[in-house]
């Protein structure tokens, strides 16, 4: 049997190891014994026979021949000499006809060398316009162009819905330089299925999703979805407008943390729409006083109960609850109401599921190979190599894909802890230390300082924000004064201190006051956010009102008086969905929260507390405008360990807007409490946690309180106050 394709290209297709089937497969111009032909190839295993067909005069049409049994078809055209277009008639074996255009007779240039280029060195920071699945139309044909990244693989190939999961159909082309493989395929659209079947370096066969999808199918399922993510309408020109101008520094930030598919469900126990979630999740936080939602990561995943922080899909929202314009309808409402939207977002680790990243081309890609390197033995999932130019650009293009195609306001990026220590919860020798002996992540650190520089660059009025656990020096310090880059960082060692006081008993806690007064000493170390948050709440650790100790009223008393202690310390504000009413189980992520106890009294009274201390919050400029440096500060008693009671002024920039805080944390109230002050004016108490109203003992100072003409405490005058049992209360000077 004559055949064109050389012996060696033959097998190499036949074998799908070629790395450019696009040399062999398709259109190209031959000689055969001197003489000019037009050679026309395809690989379809599963025609019987198949026709090439001149769509300009159709008239003209080719018959194939069979060059190989596994479906390799060529035809010789000795009649033409320039190329033309064409269709493929193929016949199956049950001999209905097929029309299909062939992929390998559509040239585009999707991703450029100038694309490749910035890509291998970390700088592609739109990445996500031209990797994954995009819906184009090339030579008055739409169809989908698909980009991966898999430099070690001998062969890619398309695989879904459209062509039965056969990777013998439609296979990638290689470009040698950058590691990246393409093709456009011709009449696909928007929801059609697809994954990659990638022959791998060793040679196994396996299937992976997407890493660049938009969009991907409900667990256990985990197809990649075609999806065009640039259709939906937007509506918060206004607040992107707002935020742009932004100094978040000095303005009130209360966070309501949030984990979408637990915050409430159906009836039946099923998961409700991004839309419908957004009328009634935005209604709640604006009816409550927060001023942001927290969102637990919507990224793709494929387990439950990882609450999203083992992630698949990092350029995709959770199908669980719908599509990405729900989602982007979600943000858009949030916005439309005056509500920002964080994302938490996981670049320190990533699971071992099968479709997922983990050993992508067959080698140790996306991951290190090292073991002590690229595994957390703790969580059982692998280690990004943050000292892979491509892995790097991958992660730092999806941060900024949910800044720039969702609008979300900010991030924050999980485990930091995790990423800036070799030795982070390893045994010695399970580690490999850096260049220097050292236990620092030197690629990590970069990659971190890269990562949030260009975020803040790209995008003004963002918060990037650091949930990270140790002391490591400037992490909410910008890169050129040698930090990291963050805007905040939470306060971990302010969350541990405080619940370890609040959890004693009240008789022991003048025995750990510092507890609560060590933080004063590092608070303007760093632009902190104090979070109660949901790792506060599961895993034995007690709900926060079960964290509290002493009976029914007491464990109300006592977080009443924690929250209020809260509200008064330095710092931006978060607190998890149901710490806010009382939710005495433990938080799980496979049922609502406990709605039914909005029935009951306490529970009510406590979210009405909450809701007043965020009003308070956002009305009183002292409690926000000087968050971050030590003039917003300044303790009128810190020692009253006997007591435990904490007395403290917050100040704003004009230092006549001032409020202070009292706070006692036993059940015993104090009378004539004296307290020093700058002003010789009336004191006005404009919350009290033990009022009536929050199911309190009622005791307090009936609304207004005369100063006396002597100093104390280091200040020119002094007042005496009622401090109510397991309780605060908040004064403001009235002039």
């Amino acid at each position: 049997m004559f055949t064109t394709i050389p012996l060696d290209d033959a097998v190499s297709i036949i074998n799908m190891t070629h790395k450019n089937p696009a040399a062999v497969l398709g259109m190209h111009k031959v000689k055969i014994f001197d003489k000019e032909a037009i050679a026309v190839r395809t690989c379809i295993p599963d025609a019987k026979d198949v026709f090439v067909v001149d769509l300009e005069n159709q008239k003209n049409i080719y018959h194939m021949q069979r060059v190989h049994h596994s479906g390799l078809f060529e035809a010789l055209i000795f009649n033409r000499k320039e190329r033309f277009k064409y269709k493929f008639k193929m016949l199956d074996y049950f001999n209905n006809e097929h029309y299909i255009n062939d992929v390998y007779s559509f040239w585009t240039e999707k991703l450029t060398e100038f694309d490749r280029y910035l890509f291998n060195r970390a700088q592609h920071y739109k990445i996500y316009d031209k990797m994954g699945a995009h819906i184009m139309e090339v030579d008055g044909v739409k169809g989908v162009h698909f980009a991966v990244w898999a430099p070690n693989a001998q062969n890619i190939s398309v695989v879904g819905n459209f062509n039965n999961w056969d990777g013998r159909r439609h296979r990638m082309i290689k470009d040698e330089n950058s590691g990246i493989w393409t093709l456009f395929i011709p009449d696909l659209c928007e929801g059609d299925l697809y994954k990659y079947e990638i022959k791998g370096y060793h040679g196994n066969i396996f299937l992976k999703a997407d890493p660049y999808a938009f969009y991907s199918e409900l667990r256990p399922a985990n197809a990649s979805i075609v999806w065009d993510i640039n259709k939906y309408k937007w509506n918060d020109a206004e607040w992107l407008h707002q935020r742009y101008y932004t100094n978040h520094y000095e303005k009130p930030i209360s966070i309501y943390e949030v984990h979408l598919p637990s915050w409430q469900r159906t009836l039946k126990n099923e998961f409700l729409n991004y839309r419908y979630l957004a009328h009634k999740l935005v209604e709640y936080v604006k009816q409550h006083g927060f001023t942001h939602i927290e969102l637990l990561p919507i990224l793709e995943h494929p387990l439950d109960a990882s609450w999203g922080y083992q992630v698949t899909g990092y350029f995709a929202p959770t199908s669980r609850l719908g599509t990405p314009e729900d989602f982007m309808y979600f943000v858009d409402y949030c916005h439309q109401n005056g509500i920002g939207v964080l994302l938490d977002w996981v670049p320190a680790h990533f699971p071992k599921d099968g479709h997922g990243l983990i050993n992508f081309d067959g080698t140790a890609l996306y991951e290190h190979a090292d073991p002590r390197q690229g595994e957390h033995l703790d969580w059982g999932t692998k280690i990004f190599n943050f000292g892979r130019n491509e892995v790097k650009n991958f992660l730092i293009s999806s941060a900024l894909f949910w800044i720039d195609k969702y609008h979300i306001d900010g991030l924050r990026v999980d485990a930091v802890a995790s990423m800036l220590y070799l030795d982070y919860s390893k045994p010695d020798g399970a580690w490999v230390p850096n260049c220097y002996g050292g236990r620092e992540n030197l690629e990590a650190i970069e990659f971190l300082k890269h990562l949030n520089s260009i975020a803040y660059q790209n995008y003004h009025g963002i918060m990037m924000i650091a949930e990270e656990s140790t002391a490591w020096p400037g992490v909410s310090k910008p890169t050129w004064a040698g930090g990291l880059g963050f805007g905040f960082k939470w306060n971990m060692g302010w969350m541990n201190d405080t619940l370890t006081y609040i959890s004693k008993e009240p008789i022991y806690r003048k025995y750990h006051h510092s507890n609560m007064t060590f933080s004063m000493l590092y608070a303007f170390t760093e632009n902190f956010i104090l979070p109660f948050s949901h790792d506060e709440v599961v895993h034995g650790k007690c709900s926060m009102i079960n964290k509290m100790p002493g009976d029914y009223w007491q464990k109300f008393a006592n977080l009443r008086a924690l929250y209020t202690y809260f509200f008064g310390h330095p710092g931006k504000k978060l607190l998890f969905m149901g710490s806010e009413f009382g939710m005495f189980d433990e938080w799980t992520d496979s049922k609502s929260i406990d709605w039914h106890l909005l029935d009951y009294e306490y529970h009510r009274n406590l979210l009405k507390c909450v809701s007043d201390l965020n009003r308070i919050y956002k009305s009183e400029p002292s409690l926000y405008q000087n968050d971050h440096n030590g003039n917003g500060f300044e303790w009128i008693n810190c020692n009253d360990s006997d007591n435990s009671i904490f007395s403290f002024i917050r100040k704003a920039k004009k230092f006549e807007e001032q409020t202070i805080f009292v706070v006692n944390f036993t059940p015993v109230p104090r009378y004539d409490y004296t307290l020093g002050v700058y002003f010789n004016t009336p004191y006005k108490e404009i919350f009290n946690s033990d009022s009536n109203i929050y199911s309190g003992s009622n005791i307090g100072n009936g609304g207004i309180i005369y100063p006396k003409d002597y100093k104390s405490f280091g200040k020119p005058f002094s007042i005496s106050v009622t401090v109510p049992p397991l309780a605060g209360i908040i004064l403001k000077p009235q002039f």
